[in-house]
């Protein structure tokens, strides 16, 4: 692969994979080899090129070139994708999550090389069925091919999209909820029947003797005690 043609371009490289093949002749064995290659510029075109070869170098000099005529762009918000997206290729399925700032492309080897080459820094994925590097290449440029700006997809339905109920609904329960100062602590509501039921102590650290009387409280004025009532005077001896 020749260095001075990408650098010339201004595109990039990886080869996902090379896969040999071989077929008996007469006078013994003929290998064949193929390369998969991905292209990109890393600012939002990307490309896929697989071309064969009876050397390593050449097929992987072909699928350069096939990939670099064939890039296309797709997309992108910054340093992620604008949206989620799923792709299918044969029994392989890949979906791209966005995902904050510093988060990196958490991705195998066949998706990340795509995703690198697209130009994307920080994105999920997770793959679905057939682990086949083919596969999930294709299904990756088709997951690419399903992204749309909030511009396009204004533009095809003639409206202009504000937020979703999901964060409306965030907003007004946020709005809806009273406003604590700083510092302030909730406090809790007094007990005030347990305390006159009992009579004792009012609970830990409340006051003793009869606990708390009722007045405070804007209650009825508790009953006074009863009192003994006076002995009869002795009767005088007969």
């Amino acid at each position: 692969m020749s260095t001075d043609l990408l650098e010339e371009s201004g595109t990039d490289s990886v080869t996902v994979g090379v896969y040999r093949t071989s077929s008996t002749v007469a006078g013994g064995r003929r290998f064949s080899f193929s390369a998969l290659v991905v292209v990109g510029d890393r600012r939002g075109k990307v490309g896929l090129g697989y071309a064969k070869s009876n050397q390593v170098p050449t097929s992987v000099e072909k699928a350069t070139r096939e990939g670099r005529r064939k890039m296309r762009g797709f997309p992108l918000q910054g340093r992620t994708i604008p949206h989620t997206v799923e792709g299918r290729f044969g029994a392989s399925k890949v979906r791209l999550v966005p995902a904050s700032p510093g988060t990196g492309v958490i991705a195998g080897a066949a998706v990340r090389a795509v995703l690198e080459m697209f130009g994307v820094q920080d994105c999920l994925t997770k793959c679905y069925g057939s682990s086949n590097p083919k596969n999930l290449v294709k299904a990756t440029f088709e997951a690419l091919s399903a992204l749309r700006t909030r511009e396009t997809v204004e533009a095809l339905r003639g409206i202009t999209l504000g937020t979703t109920a999901v964060e409306d609904a965030i907003q007004r329960g946020m709005a809806a909820m009273p406003q604590q100062k700083t510092g302030e602590r909730a406090q809790a509501p007094v007990n005030t029947v347990g305390d006159d039921r009992r009579g004792g102590r009012g609970g830990r650290g409340g006051p003793r003797g009869g606990g708390r009387r009722r007045e405070e409280f804007g209650g009825a004025p508790s009953a006074a005690p009863e009192t003994a009532a006076p002995a009869a005077p002795d009767a005088p001896a007969k």
